[in-house]
């Protein structure tokens, strides 16, 4: 299923290089930490799911990057880029050579099931 984006079309001209570049420098840090590590996770410091989805990897001996964003008290309005970059409503955000796979609950089922290990092969 394709997901539902709002037309460039339908964004007026003059506020299109606001929407383009909406805090573009965390978009930029995270593309160019994918580009590192075959694993990441991108996450926020006080939220135990990255912390989750860290040890998951740890336990399942997956080398992966990490990248930590503010915290519950600040840097919302970043994250918020990456949230609509991705379109993934919560953090962590799990890279799986460039391809998001979830969060921390999704990263488990993905090293129970043996396909996170074949993702990397």
């Amino acid at each position: 299923m394709p997901r539902h984006l709002l037309d460039e079309s339908r964004i007026h001209p003059s506020v299109r290089a606001t929407v383009a570049d909406h805090h573009r420098h965390m978009v930029d840090r995270v593309e160019a930490e994918i580009a590192k590590h075959p694993v990441l996770v991108v996450g926020m410091a006080l939220n135990p799911m990255p912390k989750k989805a860290r040890a998951a990897l740890d336990a399942a001996d997956i080398a992966h990057g990490y990248v930590e964003f503010g915290s519950y008290f600040n840097s919302w309005r970043e994250r918020n880029a990456l949230k609509m970059w991705s379109g993934w409503p919560t953090f962590p955000m799990v890279f799986v050579k460039g391809m998001l796979v979830g969060g921390a609950t999704d990263v488990q089922a993905l090293i129970a099931s043996g396909e996170l290990k074949k993702m990397l092969a």
